[in-house]
């Protein structure tokens, strides 16, 4: 493992070197939360609540999920580029795991856009955008676990969609409907119970949830203490699911490079 922990601090110094790109990124999160800021402020002029969220916890909701969808994100893109030109296989004769390379490069730098990034950020919503913190240290505590599984699911969906790169020409089109169905069904973009209720009975039975609404809901207590526990249980079944699914497909994959190889 110590391989794949030289990967992901390889990864935070690549991240610390593009201070353009640092700055650039920052500006677009705030212009983000000011415009999501402004538009539930004017929403909520004439209305104190919407399904029985006043404005503050609205605010919460979103501003929250908004930075976790950042985190859900993986590095598809790089195994795409990877498997299309070719050094895919070149890859695959180093000694290690190109998968786990790959999820080790992911939170090294997620984890540095958490440390130089998002806190701040988050510390400055807190202040100037009247976001609320967990009502408990136990909430908080079962958020921070619910959004590290969300984050390993989005993870792995990524890779998932981005290994059909050995059976297709582009995954592009692929990738765009990704993000747009994340973005409705995880409730990344408004909280899932302002959807109807047909569209909130379709959610239950996909991951999508799993990676935004569930932690946020936790962190807003959107979700009651009776469930949070069996939600967090959905979750760790999707993350499991999504894990093996991704070695499955990956293990068909390698068959395919061996025989095209051959």
């Amino acid at each position: 493992m110590k391989k794949y922990y030289k990967m992901a601090a390889a990864a935070m110094q690549v991240q610390t070197s593009y201070s353009a790109w640092y700055w650039a990124s920052t500006f677009s999160t705030i212009v983000r939360l000011l415009i999501m800021y402004f538009f539930w402020k004017a929403v909520y002029a004439n209305q104190h609540s919407i399904q029985d969220m006043n404005l503050e916890s609205m605010l919460t909701y979103i501003v929250v999920a908004m930075f976790l969808q950042m985190f859900v994100s993986g590095v598809g893109k790089e195994l795409v580029s990877t498997i299309k030109d070719g050094n895919v296989a070149i890859e695959l004769m180093r000694p290690y795991d190109l998968i786990l390379k790959l999820i080790a490069l992911d939170f090294g730098g997620k984890f540095m856009f958490l440390i130089r990034e998002a806190l701040p950020l988050a510390v400055l919503s807190i202040f100037f955008l009247d976001i609320s913190l967990p009502g408990s240290l136990g909430s908080a505590v079962l958020f921070l676990f619910s959004a590290f599984c969300g984050i390993w699911i989005g993870t792995f969906l990524d890779l998932l969609i981005a290994i059909l790169a050995f059976w297709t020409v582009n995954v592009w089109g692929l990738e765009v409907l990704k993000e747009s169905v994340i973005s409705f069904f995880s409730g990344a973009l408004v909280p899932i119970i302002l959807f109807p209720g047909w569209f909130q009975d379709i959610s239950q039975f996909l991951p999508f949830q799993a990676m935004v609404y569930v932690p946020v809901s936790i962190y807003t207590g959107i979700i009651s203490e009776t469930k949070v526990y069996t939600m967090i249980g959905i979750q760790l079944f999707w993350m499991l699911a999504m894990y093996f699914s991704l070695r499955i497909l990956w293990s068909l994959a390698l068959r395919k490079v061996t025989i095209f190889g051959g």
